[in-house]
């Protein structure tokens, strides 16, 4: 099984499912998607439990989504979803993309990328690496997150709009998915907000029991310097 280091550096792209819970497609008043909808993070963003703090850059308004990661383990072109796919993927990881939600307001607003958004270094923290063994149905895991010790986020995959074999097929038909690639597969509800000096808790429970290598603890800090987010 991989390291989480040899993951960050062999991460060609981050490719995220948005909308992909019904109950956040709500709480964001979003339109509930046809089909998969997905998005890039740099590989840049990742954020390794070893490195310290997601960091806040001034004048962003800075949200937590905690989302259930899958590592690409080989080639995938032109998947069709009823074939075999779980040989695709490597192993799993616990993923919070963290989002400038006022920078990606905007962006919709304006009809402009909303890449800033959610590119920012620090803003992919990464649990350890989890084997496909611990994780034998990744559609019936739940995922939790807590600010301060207060549960935010907390519900089952089996909610996806879109199931992995779905997810896998459409990205491969668009672009391929290449040995160390990182797909995001949606958050649940109960995304919102952090400010520095909080501190997030995260993990993964099957059956009711925790799954050790996902447990995430991640500080907010100022980021510092000079850049300061402003209108487009």
């Amino acid at each position: 099984m991989a390291t989480l280091a040899s993951i960050k550096n062999n991460c060609r792209k981050v490719i995220c499912i948005g909308r992909n819970y019904a109950d956040h497609v709500k709480e964001l008043n979003n339109q509930r998607p046809k089909q998969p909808f997905f998005f890039l993070k740099p590989p840049s963003s990742i954020l390794l439990p070893s490195e310290g703090s997601v960091l806040r850059p001034k004048g962003v308004n800075l949200h937590f989504e905690i989302e259930l990661g899958l590592v690409i383990g080989k080639t995938v072109r032109d998947l069709n979803e009823n074939d075999e796919w779980q040989s695709a993927i490597e192993q799993y990881v616990l993923a919070i993309d963290m989002t400038g939600r006022n920078v990606q307001e905007e962006a919709k607003k304006k009809g402009l990328p909303w890449s800033i958004a959610k590119g920012y270094d620090t803003f992919l923290p990464l649990s350890g690496p989890i084997s496909r063994e611990k994780i034998t149905d990744p559609h019936g895991i739940e995922l939790y997150l807590k600010v301060n010790g207060e549960v935010k986020q907390e519900d089952n995959t089996e909610l996806m709009l879109f199931r992995i074999p779905r997810q896998l097929s459409d990205i491969s038909k668009v672009m391929t998915l290449e040995k160390g690639d990182i797909i995001l597969t949606g958050t649940p509800k109960g995304v919102g907000p952090v400010v520095t000096g909080d501190v997030m808790e995260a993990g993964i429970r099957i059956g009711g029991k925790e799954v050790e290598e996902a447990k995430m603890r991640v500080e907010v800090k100022d980021k510092g310097g000079p850049y300061e987010y402003a209108e487009t």
